[in-house]
């Protein structure tokens, strides 16, 4: 609950700073708080691209939550699209912040209507990053905290930005000339009308048109702008159901050694290891509660190991098949139990608690 307030927290103090700075900026412009916004800007994105290293798997992937992995907020082949209007947006919003009113009317114009696509469709990826649904995949949603800031943040800088460049005298503007006497025309047009916003939101539907039939020849799909964040699976606008998660952890050799012969091996029970119920003996116990120790005191080393056992341990375990090598492995986990018993005591409180409450028998 603590994290939970702490993430509230962090993101309210955050937005209140963004809002603070941007009510700076449209009442006094700064070249050096721009300067700053755009850093904070580019932080977030490295903040996003941390994100992904989580959550990048496609919906029809089955996840492993020991690792923390988990679901990518956009789909499969899509994110081209998406990736395409995005970078546009972000040359659009150069453009404008350091050309400004230097800028011809018809670029002008052009570099409105990409911005105005990047709000919105930076408004959805907010929606769509704002409610992420992990029950029965693992504790908490940190996919939010991750995403929500590259967004909003962008959504504000890019309305700060119109704002500011239409506040300017159009007059300043200089029309500039082209070997083509159609684009002369149009531009003359538009530098005479002065009304850039309106010719924005008339152009904004023909341009997003002609770009996603560039991106179709391409391998696009013409709904791919909506199959992005639908073809997806635990976000908001998704569509899919994702497959059940990875039911082989465990401790692969302990769990197989514990079905030997009961006068060797000796179990205490049977325990439930997700749904599934397991002979467990103390063995079992005292390498699970080890693994806890583990992960507690280092969660990035108990990855590590988690990962290289579960490529070499669960494949092992799937060859003990008969008793006789089920007693086997017991008899040859022993040393290591005594090295997992001897760390338990030396570095935990209360060693036998922590063994005694491992798994449900």
């Amino acid at each position: 609950m603590f994290e939970i307030y702490f993430l509230l927290a962090l993101i309210l103090v955050f937005l209140i700073t963004i809002i603070y700075l941007t009510v700076r900026w449209i009442i006094k412009s700064d070249a050096k708080l721009e300067r700053f916004l755009f850093v904070m800007y580019i932080l977030t994105l490295f903040l996003s691209l941390l994100g992904f290293t989580i959550h990048n798997n496609q919906y029809f992937v089955a996840i492993d939550p020991m690792y923390n992995d988990c679901y990518i907020p956009f789909g499969g082949k899509h994110i081209i699209t998406l990736l395409v209007f995005t970078i546009l947006f972000w040359i659009s919003m150069l453009i404008v912040w350091i050309n400004g009113k230097s800028l011809p009317p018809l670029t002008l114009v052009l570099s409105y209507v990409f911005i105005l696509i990047g709000i919105v469709l930076n408004i959805i990826v907010a929606l769509q990053v704002s409610s992420h649904n992990t029950e029965g995949l693992k504790n908490g949603n940190d996919g939010t905290f991750f995403f929500i800031f590259t967004p909003v943040l962008g959504i504000i800088l890019a309305i700060l930005l119109l704002i500011k460049t239409l506040n300017q005298n159009f007059k300043e503007l200089n029309p500039r000339e082209y070997n083509s006497k159609i684009l002369n025309k149009l531009n003359s047009f538009l530098y005479q009308s002065s009304i850039l916003p309106i010719w924005t939101f008339v152009f904004t539907f023909p341009v997003f048109i002609i770009i996603t039939m560039i991106l179709i020849l391409f391998g696009q799909e013409a709904d791919s702008i909506i199959k992005v964040f639908t073809d997806t699976t635990t976000w908001r606008f998704s569509q899919q159901m994702h497959p059940p998660i990875l039911d082989h952890h465990g401790h692969y050799l302990c769990t197989v050694a514990a079905k030997g012969n009961p006068k060797i091996v000796k179990p205490l029970g049977i325990g439930i290891r997700r749904g599934n119920h397991i002979i467990v003996n103390r063995q079992l116990k005292v390498a699970n509660a080890f693994e806890e120790m583990i992960q507690r005191f280092s969660p990035g080393i108990h990855r590590i190991i988690r990962r290289f056992y579960d490529k070499y341990g669960y494949n092992i375990s799937t060859k003990i098949n008969n008793e006789r090598m089920s007693n086997i492995t017991y008899l040859l986990m022993k040393p290591l139990e005594y090295i997992f018993v001897i760390s338990l005591y030396l570095f935990w409180k209360d060693p036998e608690k922590l063994i005694s409450k491992q798994y449900k028998i």
